[in-house]
This record gives C-alpha cells, structure tokens and sequence, in this order.
C-alpha cells in the first residue's frame, strides 16, 4: 500500500533516526540534566545538539532559546497561554488548526481573520482585525488541508509595527519550506518533529525570541535551581518540567541534521512538485474538485463531486493511505466551501516518488470513474 499521509506523520524515517533511537534507548536512557554523571551528560549532549541543528534550521543565533515538547500542540498552548502581561485579544486566521483554535477559543478574546477560497489570508485583512492592545498574532505558516503557504513574512512585520507577538504554527513547514526566525519576526515558533523534519513520534518545540515574553503553562522538576520553590524563567528550563525524552530529541537531532544535508528548499520543492503534478492531472478529471493554491507545500485536498470524503477515502484505501474528514481544522473547511463534506487529503513526503504520483492519480481516476457509473 502506498502511504500518503505525510501531512499527519511521516512513516518512513531516515536511517539515522532509528539506529540513534536503538542506541540511545538501549544504552543511555539515562535522565538528561538530572545528574554529573556520564550517562546523563551523553543525554544532555544529544539535546543539546538537537537544538543546534535546528536552530541553524531556522537561523536562529541562540540555541537555548529552543525547548522541546511531546508535539506542536504542547507548544502551541505554551505560546498562546503563557505570555507575560495576561489579557488583550488575540488574532488568528480561518486557516489555523484546532491547536491554535481551542487554547484561544478559551481565552474568549479573539478575532479569526478569514481566509479566501484557496486558503490563502491576506496581511491586509491581518492587520484590520488588530486592535489597540491586541497581544499575539497566530497564523499557521501551511494549511495542513490542503497545503497554502500563508505570507508569515508579512504578518510578522504587521505584528511588530502593533507592538504584538507573534506566533507562527511551523507544524506543516518545519524541514520543508525555509523558516527565517529573523525575517519573519517571530517571537515564537511552534514546531512537529515527526513530519517535515522526519522525526520521531511525540516529538517537538518551541522557539522563544525573548524568555522575558513567556512564563511557563506548567511547572516541577528542572534539575536546575532546585533549591527554589519558584520555577526557572530562563530558557530552555522554563519549558523543560519533568524529564525530557532525551532518546527521542536526539533522533530528532539526527533527522535535522539529515534534513539539512539533503537542503530544506530542494526537498521541499520536490514535495511541491508532486502535490501540483497530482492536481494538476485532476483537474482534468470532470467530476473532482481540487482545493488550495499552486504555492503549496507537499499536501493537496480533493473531492470527487457527489461523494463525501470519507467515502472516497475508503473506495481508494486498498491502493493508497489518505486522510479524509475535517482534519481538526473546522474553519479551514468553511474557508474551502468543505465544511458539509470535509475532504480528502493526500500529502507528498521526502520518500514519495513521481511513480507514487501515478499511482494516487490512477486510484482517484478510478473511484471518480466508478462515481459517474
């Protein structure tokens, strides 16, 4: 069976990745920065290189200025509920996940900029929906339906002419399209370490520009100032409570590192062509819809017409992996006109090939042929 469901997670790992995994499990599990022994100084060396390698990823000057969480959606929650000063409104776009939504929803305070029919927001609807004291900015940086790539560079300079934070959502992006934490002006990046990076499961982090901007969602054990009752606000600690999955961050480590060798811009520019030869070819098919923007990353969403998504999903899923439904992105799909119906989703990864293409193409061929019969 082919898999095409990159967007989700990306299955198939680099090799590095699970021989770093395999040894760092099998012989130094040991509890990063909880003790002077050699054991865990060997953790802590794996973190620590694992933030250096992606901070050259996202040309980032100070690597303790990255932490690393189970996934996105960790941080996420730390980037939205955590900055210093409390309330003042928040602006998201239609375009954003639920894990951005549901923190912000919480706070009751928000505004959702909306996205038009390809997926794509505006800077200029951006900046209409800031008020005076509005605090943080979100905007996913890709859609993880069907794959628009937002103008992040803009919006960030938006949020810095309000005086506002700014958070991007890399989740879709992070080890696919380039990431300038200097040229977007981000304040905090959100990232997965098991998609674009290759990573492995539950892993992730957060960037944070400036740590006097952020105090901790969640607090306990640092292995630093433990003669405190008052948590680190120093980075990375402040967002490093309990134990940190020392084998899994530095497999993640390894797989940066092999995004980097390979180029960010070529392997995505690969996933891209992909996805458009994909819609491209369906397209010209009568009776399927094809959503989103040529600008894209490696994901595309269809819809064969008179057919619900899960529906096609299941009709093609003896040939190819796809993910049908809502993809936890509800305003997302009014923002395509897919909120009766949801959509299919097919997302390009760094193993994919042009025959994987011809694959996907000839299976949605198929079952939009079997529609019209």
């Amino acid at each position: 069976m082919l898999y095409l469901d990159n967007a989700a997670t990306c299955m198939r790992k680099p090799l590095c990745v699970y021989k770093s995994l395999f040894y760092n499990t099998l012989f130094n599990s040991a509890n990063a920065g909880r003790g002077s022994h050699a054991p865990s100084l060997r953790a802590l060396n794996g973190v620590m290189e694992a933030q250096e390698t992606i901070a050259r990823l996202f040309n980032i000057d100070n690597p303790m200025n990255i932490a690393f969480t189970q996934n996105a959606t960790y941080a996420l929650n730390m980037a939205i509920l955590g900055p210093v000063g409390g309330g003042g409104p928040v602006v998201v776009t239609a375009m954003d996940p639920n894990s951005v939504l549901r923190p912000v929803f919480s706070l009751g305070d928000y505004s959702v900029v909306e996205a038009d029919e390809y997926g794509y927001v505006k800077p200029s609807d951006v900046e209409k929906a800031v008020r005076e004291n509005t605090r943080l900015i979100v905007c996913t940086h890709a859609s993880n339906v069907c794959g628009t790539i937002e103008p992040i560079v803009s919006i960030g300079k938006i949020a810095k002419r309000h005086n506002a934070l700014f958070l991007i959502d890399a989740a879709q992006t992070a080890g696919c399209v380039s990431i300038d934490a200097k040229k977007t002006g981000a304040d905090f990046i959100a990232f997965s370490g098991h998609k674009g990076l290759m990573g492995p499961l539950g892993t992730g982090g957060l960037y944070v520009r400036d740590e006097n901007t952020l105090s901790p969602v969640i607090t306990g054990g640092t292995g630093s100032q433990s003669e405190s009752m008052r948590h680190p606000t120093f980075m990375p600690d402040m967002l490093h409570p309990g134990t940190v999955n020392a084998p899994a961050v530095t497999a993640l480590g390894k797989a940066a590192d092999f995004v980097a060798r390979h180029g960010v811009d070529a392997i995505g520019k690969r996933e891209r062509e992909m996805a458009n030869d994909f819609c491209a070819e369906l397209k010209n098919m009568n009776n399927v819809k094809v959503y989103g923007k040529y600008n894209r990353t490696g994901t595309a969403a269809f819809n064969i017409i008179g057919r619900g998504s899960e529906e096609t999903a299941e009709k093609i899923s003896d040939i190819i992996t796809v993910r049908a439904g809502y993809h936890c992105a509800p305003l997302a799909h009014r923002a395509l006109h897919t909120d009766k119906t949801g959509a299919v989703r097919v997302s390009f990864g760094f193993y994919n090939t042009d025959r994987d293409v011809k694959k996907a193409v000839d299976a949605v061929w198929r079952a939009a042929k079997d529609g019209l019969g």
